[in-house]
């Protein structure tokens, strides 16, 4: 019995990507988690042969549930679904550690095959990602938030998401100098001014889902 854990808070989702690979993979148990705090327990109370993860949850990123995978679950697969451009995100998930990369908008054929070669044991990415990978390699481009490091991309996320540093620095375990920190060095290093040209950056780039502007509490 193979067993997928599906992560999305929506649950139209949830059911949707069930639906669909049900009819491919009858012998599933198919599960589902809504929350980062609800996947990290469903990872440590069962055992699963591979986790679909969106990788923007309302409470955090799917970076931090890649990096308890890779601490903890090492030979878990994830494949990664997104609303964003696998050009801006698909080689940072890759990179830390997920066995392929997923637009939400891709045909249902794609989101099979993904799932038949990450079972498998192998790695899924497109034709169209390949393509990229070999262009970008070939030419030495980064595009700056490409230069950002994980830590730094989740607090980016948290910021546009509209938490203030304190609440950050509480939901990673971390001293909000160390937030502090980080959020300084992004900026730097996305040559930006301030927060409100973070979350430009961010739409522009579409490092995030478009949800509710967020509101900037005082830090």
């Amino acid at each position: 019995m193979v067993r997928i854990l599906i992560a999305d808070d929506h649950a139209v989702v949830r059911e949707g990507l069930k639906q669909i690979l049900a009819e491919e993979f009858p012998q599933t148990e198919f599960c589902g988690s809504a929350t980062i705090p609800e996947t990290l327990e469903s990872l440590r109370q069962r055992r699963w042969d591979l986790l679909l993860l969106d990788l923007f949850m309302p409470d955090g990123g799917g970076l931090e549930v890649l990096q308890d995978v890779r601490q903890n679950h090492p030979l878990l697969p994830v494949l990664v679904l997104s609303s964003a451009p696998e050009e801006e995100l698909a080689v940072r998930v890759l990179r830390a550690g997920a066995s392929g990369y997923l637009d939400k908008q891709t045909a249902p054929e794609h989101l099979v095959q993904a799932v038949r070669k990450i079972l498998g044991g192998g790695r899924y990415v497109s034709a169209t990602l390949a393509e990229q990978l070999a262009t970008e390699a070939g030419r030495g481009g980064q595009a700056l938030h490409e230069k950002l490091s994980d830590r730094e991309f989740q607090v980016l996320h948290s910021v546009v998401a509209g938490r203030s540093l304190k609440q950050i620095a509480d939901e990673l375990s971390l001293s909000v100098k160390t937030i502090r920190t980080f959020h300084a060095r992004l900026l730097q290093k996305l040559r930006l001014q301030n927060d409100v040209d973070l979350v430009h950056y961010a739409l522009e780039h579409r490092l995030v889902e478009k949800r509710p502007a967020p509101r900037f509490p005082p830090k």
